[in-house]
């Protein structure tokens, strides 16, 4: 797409040459726009459960193509200026412009085209690839560049501190500012002296940990004074630090606390007003091991810490033992992930400038200390035609512009400090990476976990990161190598000659790898050829990312190196609603694997029904594989994470933003393993979650520390005085013969029921009945029974509110999501059924006490409305209900089609009956999907990481 000219000279900028730009996507004579059609939309964003209105901008100007998700995100996150105001944007030109005529100007400016013409071509391929979904810049590119705001443009920051408390306060300032304008940082906290060391004035330090504690209550109180997402941090310890057994129990310990916490009925869910109390919560953690360590755990031999100011080793540990207890705490709280720090050092281009210490918190970013990095990601499906081909030379192209575009942007980019301004500039680290690899090889006919999987994936990584230092040498030739460079030049080489020598390794699988195995061999011999004469604009070109929700926004069925998700999905229709979708890849692969059209239409619609492909009719079971997710009833082991991250691993600049996920059942043995593995893979970083390994409970509240006081003191009071010996005889309290009843069904984590409680004649709760199961299936029974016992002690004058205390917070399957909007999430049947009994039949103060509220009184609590008066316009919920027609008949199984679902991952619990361990949104509630290391919503579009 691009074709540099000349060299630079002597004379400087005049005696150079500027790139000569090639058209590869655009028409000549034709603009960008002309191409499409275009269609007014309005962007009405609803809660999905109760119908109110989040977002509204009507009239919004999108291609037709763009599906209703996409559009939805963009103009909610991207858009600028005021709602309703005369400078809010209303369609995607305004928002491409604001961008692509701010790099073309940059790139006039700094000499990066050969005339104007190129310069003009340049703008129409970057808008016809952004238009058309091609790739997309991170996400700051979006919120700022062309705007009055300081043009950030990074997405990914690394920050330093050393032993001195004017540089640990620094770090807070410099955190605070980065977490103000919405993106992450990491930081290595090893400088810092040890708690078993002694400070100048004799005294002994307080240790790394305890300046965590500062950090993490920075990073909430910015957060809650704004942000609509937890604050994306990363925290690193180096294994040979002395406190490293207490950093690695740090968040398991917070862990036991939010159980005892909320077990006393505390709210301890990820936004209740009592996890402010329990510390760690707003960061990431990770241990750094080096290659001695790992030895000595492969040798079973001790390894020695080391105090921060000599360097001197002060303790000796079992390096099995200290292993063994960094995979206990990642399997009791998924933190501390694993940072090897051999591997990541061995690939570094400026090792003359200082070592790479610490990473962006999803743990893709790996550089200098002060640095930053922004990202782009291309879609790799828009590279596939209907055959299943790649298209490499269209690859080799894009992948040339969208370098040159990233490089342009650091030419007027704004950075949160100066220190990191600097050394952005001086070294100018770029992460162009990709979204959709899970799509593509399913649409390929590839398992994901295979060896053809694994090197379709490297050959396309390799040439993506080849061609980009390729061009970045080229650049280098028209605009000059790096500041940094010079000083560098060997170990940049060497690290070259790395990736290259990784690249002559592969082994071929078929006829798309052959192809891009023998393009990407060409352009490592080619980059380096030239990167020896020219150097190198770069010293980082490619990382992968999450692509949450530039993701979303490019339409793309999988995000970065991810699996699919599952194989049904929900999708967003013009007018509101949603409806369930079999993912279009099914199809493609289907085909590409030989099936006729007769037979893929079976196939899907059993899967449209089941969710899976197991017994699907005319399906072979060797092709089962091709359909594994992440999720589901066939999902990818562990290992096969572990083994895709590791074949991408050699052809990544920095490193891979991903989570291995684990079963509830697997054991600290299996955690170890994968650590391990990692280590002998070549991996640069890894982090495990286990399911329900992490307590959130979502609308759980806890009686204040005023009630409790007042209970105990009263409980004392009545142990110090003498009570007369009493009989106590219950007596019953029957209901009459006519009573009034209300009965509300449910559905909690898509399992469904129906409760029915009777009224006494003055209105208080006599009789309960459940209906869960069908009749006469032991479930049904057993609820029958529970259903009598509970009424029995209920008219012998046991109080609803006894039940409620012992029996909301339940924990057991099925759990997650409910279809009532005065509670959105359940722990169990019971935990629902005893929140609703609480909210129809004990009285506000009673609930208050409890920590139940109903949707209109929380969101009058978040207004700053008094709930201890009268509360206008709050019906209450047993009114409503008893309002409504009892049900005619018994019922009958409801079609997943026809239950609510806002979210592919709500979808899936409904299809597989279980609640998945995902999030909600803290923006729109809907529950969130993986996305890398991080979560991204399709609601809304947010995310729980940086980028």
């Amino acid at each position: 797409m691009t074709e540099a000219v000349g060299q630079r000279g002597a004379a400087g900028r005049g005696a150079r040459k500027g790139l000569k730009v090639e058209r590869v996507w655009t028409t000549e004579g034709t603009h960008p726009y002309d191409e499409v059609t275009w269609e007014r939309r309005d962007v009405v964003m609803t809660n999905w459960r109760d119908g109110s209105i989040n977002f509204e901008q009507r009239g919004v100007e999108f291609p037709d193509f763009w599906s209703v998700n996409a559009a939805n995100i963009v103009t909610t996150k991207y858009f600028r200026g005021a709602v309703g105001s005369a400078e809010r944007e209303t369609g995607l030109k305004q928002l491409i412009d604001r961008v692509v005529h701010t790099y073309r100007a940059a790139g006039e400016q700094h000499g990066y085209f050969a005339s104007p013409a190129d310069a003009e071509l340049f703008e129409h391929e970057l808008t016809w690839m952004l238009l058309h979904q091609v790739f997309s810049f991170n996400s700051p590119v979006w919120f700022n560049v062309g705007t009055k705001s300081p043009q950030q443009v990074s997405a990914c920051f690394i920050l330093a501190t050393d032993d001195s408390m004017d540089s640990i306060l620094d770090w807070y300032k410099e955190e605070g500012l980065i977490f103000k304008g919405g993106s992450g940082s990491g930081v290595n906290l090893s400088r810092i002296r040890s708690s078993k060391e002694l400070l100048s004035s004799g005294g002994t330090a307080s240790g790394p940990v305890s300046f965590m504690r500062g950090a993490d209550a920075s990073a909430g109180t910015i957060k809650s004074g704004g942000a609509t997402r937890r604050a994306a941090k990363m925290v690193i310890l180096d294994v040979d630090h002395p406190d490293i057994e207490e950093f690695i129990d740090t968040k398991a310990r917070e862990e036991d606390k939010i159980r005892a916490l909320r077990d006393a009925g505390f709210d301890m869910d990820l936004g209740g007003k009592d996890i402010v109390s329990v510390q760690y919560q707003n960061a990431n953690n990770s241990v750094r091991v080096n290659d001695e360590f790992m030895r000595a755990v492969d040798a079973g031999t001790d390894f020695g810490l080391r105090g921060r100011l000599d360097g001197e080793i002060i303790e000796h540990v079992d390096a099995k033992k200290l292993f063994h207890k960094l995979a206990q705490a990642a399997w009791e709280c998924a933190d501390p992930g694993i940072q090897y720090d051999g591997q990541i050092n061995d690939w570094h281009t400026c090792p003359e400038t200082g070592r790479i210490t610490a990473s962006n918190p999803c743990s893709e970013y790996m550089h200098l200390d002060n640095s930053s990095c922004n990202l782009a990601s291309l879609n790799l499906m828009k590279f596939v035609n209907d055959q299943g081909t790649f298209n490499v030379a269209r690859f080799v192209k894009s992948v040339e512009l969208v370098i040159t575009a990233m490089d342009i942007s650091i030419c007027f980019a704004d950075f949160p400090t100066e220190k990191i301004g600097e050394t952005t500039r001086a070294y100018r680290q770029l992460g162009i990476g990709y979204a959709n690899l899970g799509a593509l090889l399913m649409a390929s006919g590839l398992p994901y976990d295979s060896d053809a999987g694994h090197a379709y994936a490297a050959a396309i990584t390799s040439v993506m990161t080849g061609v980009a230092y390729r061009r970045s040498a080229e650049l280098a030739g028209v605009v000059g190598a790096y500041d940094g460079y010079a000083r560098n030049a060997e170990p940049h080489q060497r690290v070259m000659r790395k990736h290259a020598s990784a690249n002559d390794a592969l082994k071929s699988f078929g006829i798309n790898d052959a192809a891009l195995i023998k393009q990407a061999t060409k352009e490592w011999a080619e980059g380096n050829k030239l990167g020896a004469k020219n150097g190198w604009r770069n010293s980082q070109a490619s990382v992968l990312a999450p692509t949450g929700t530039i993701g979303l926004m490019m339409d793309c069925d999988t995000t970065g190196v991810e699996p699919d998700l599952a194989l049904v999905k929900f999708k967003k229709l013009v007018g509101g609603g949603s409806m369930q979708i079999v993912n279009q890849t099914v199809p493609r692969a289907l085909r590409n694997l030989g099936y006729q059209d007769e037979q893929v239409e079976a196939i899907v619609d059993h899967i449209s029904h089941h969710g899976h492909v197991v017994d699907a009719p005319g399906l072979k079971k060797e092709h089962y594989p091709v359909f594994d997710c992440a999720m589901g009833e066939r999902t990818i082991a562990p290992m096969g994470h572990v083994r895709m991250m590791a074949a991408i691993q050699p052809f990544i600049s920095g490193a891979i933003s991903k989570t291995v996920n684990m079963s509830e059942s697997a054991t600290v043995a299996d955690v170890e393993e994968i650590y391990y593995q990692g280590w002998k893979l070549g991996l640069k970083a890894l982090a495990i979650y286990r399911d329900n390994c992490k307590v959130g409970q979502p609308l759980s509240v806890g009686k204040s520390g005023k009630v409790k006081a007042e209970e105990k003191a009263a409980a004392e009071k009545a142990a110090a005085t003498p009570a007369p010996v009493v009989e106590f005889r219950p007596v019953r309290k029957r209901l009459p013969k006519k009573r009034a009843s209300q009965t509300v069904s449910f559905s909690v984590g898509g399992a469904e029921g129906y409760l029915t409680a009777s009224s006494y004649p003055d209105d208080g709760l006599g009789e309960v009945f459940l209906k869960l199961g069908k009749q006469g299936s032991t479930l049904a029974g057993v609820m029958d029974a529970f259903s009598v016992a509970v009424s029995v002690a209920i008219q012998y004058g046991v109080p609803l509110e006894t039940y409620v205390e012992k029996f909301m917070n339940m924990r057991f399957e099925p759990a997650g999501m409910t279809d009532d909007p005065d509670i959105r999430m359940a722990n169990s049947m019971v935990d629902y059924i005893f929140r609703r009994l609480a909210l129809d039949f004990l009285p506000f103060e009673k609930r208050a006490e409890l920590g139940i509220f109903t949707n209109a009184e929380r969101t009058a609590q978040v207004n700053g409305e008094s709930l201890d008066v009268d509360l206008v316009g709050l019906a209450s919920s047993a009114e409503v209900e008893a309002a409504r027609p009892a049900p005619a008949a018994v019922p009958t199984e409801v079609p997943v089609e026809q239950r609510a679902f806002g979210s592919s991952t709500e979808l899936l619990e409904l299809v597989q009956g279980k609640a998945a361990d995902a999030p909600l949104c803290f923006t729109c509630g809907t529950k969130m999907r993986p996305a890398g290391s991080c979560y991204v919503c399709e609601g809304c579009g947010s995310t729980s990481g940086c980028s």
